[in-house]
């Protein structure tokens, strides 16, 4: 049941608190409460109307069992977890809340402020902790004012109003998006230099037009104005790749569409490709993929 609070001193909310079923479980991700609240200055925090897992005293602070993503659009005020020390928020401030994370949060009295929010759980989210695309030790997210994210939490919220069959799975989808976009802003923000970035995105075009690795890194990195060792150290930052694996990741995509587009011999795409050796090009190839180059050439033309 969708929640409207309307009290004194201009306070007004929006909050729908979800059931989830067994195959709601499986999907990966599942919304547990998505809403929307603005907090006038001098109004009382938390407002009433919450169920008691959600409410808790900002001096007390709380313990959640799932995730949460808290996007600040107005106003300002204070968070503080176990993992971080108490520090100023503002609007243009996204807060990921992690499950059993003490955590503690509330708006200044002069400012109040307008918050979106979006809870879930799940096997997607716990792996994106495991596999360190987000921390406890980071929960705090700079991103600016975002419309697409704001977009993203009401559609989410729409969905939650109305509850209709297979929502979740819908509403999940657009949380994996949120959370995509903000790690894309977040890892973009990192990167303020925008020459640096120019450099490499002039990089990786030399390297996609010669996708035989005819073109030697170090010259490319000579070419840039930039030593090898520097070279590839922001390469591996802004890509997540080694500048030799882009490059070998490169030659594997073409030699795939050689394999189904072409009829080169495998040694004649070895060769073209600049493999050491049509021996080690087919080691290479079935490490990555799992199939011998001639195997994956039958698969695609859908032969057994």
């Amino acid at each position: 049941m969708i929640q409207f609070v309307k009290m004194d001193k201009g306070l007004f909310s929006h909050v729908k608190y979800l059931t989830i079923n067994e195959q709601d479980k499986n999907w990966g991700l599942c919304i547990t409460t998505a809403g929307y609240q603005s907090i006038e200055p001098h109004s009382l925090y938390p407002p009433q109307g919450h169920p008691s897992q959600y409410w808790f005293n900002p001096a007390m602070g709380r313990t959640l069992h799932e995730y949460q993503l808290v996007y600040i659009t107005k106003g300002e005020g204070v968070f503080q977890s176990r993992s971080v020390k108490s520090i100023r928020v503002k609007s243009g401030t996204l807060l990921l809340l992690f499950p059993g994370e003490w955590h503690t949060y509330c708006p200044d009295t002069h400012t109040g402020w307008d918050t979106y929010w979006i809870g879930f759980c799940g096997h997607f989210p716990d792996n994106l902790v495991r596999y360190n695309f987000s921390s406890r030790e980071t929960p705090v997210h700079e991103v600016g004012f975002n419309e697409q994210i704001v977009t993203l939490f009401e559609e989410t919220i729409d969905l939650a109003k109305r509850e209709r069959t297979g929502f979740q799975q819908l509403a999940s989808g657009i949380t994996i998006h949120m959370l995509g976009l903000i790690y894309y802003i977040i890892k973009n923000n990192y990167f303020k230099d925008k020459e640096m970035v120019s450099t490499i995105e002039k990089a990786k075009m030399i390297m996609q037009e010669h996708a035989g690795g005819e073109t030697c890194l170090k010259d490319i990195a000579s070419e840039l104005n930039m030593s090898y060792s520097w070279f590839r150290k922001m390469f591996r930052q802004y890509t997540g790749l080694s500048p030799v694996q882009y490059q070998l990741q490169i030659k594997l995509q073409k030699a795939k569409a050689l394999l189904v587009s072409s009829s080169m011999t495998i040694k004649e795409i070895a060769y073209l490709l600049e493999f050491e050796s049509p021996n080690y090009f087919i080691s290479f190839f079935k490490n990555k993929t799992g199939y011998s180059p001639a195997s994956y050439r039958k698969i695609s033309h859908g032969k057994s």
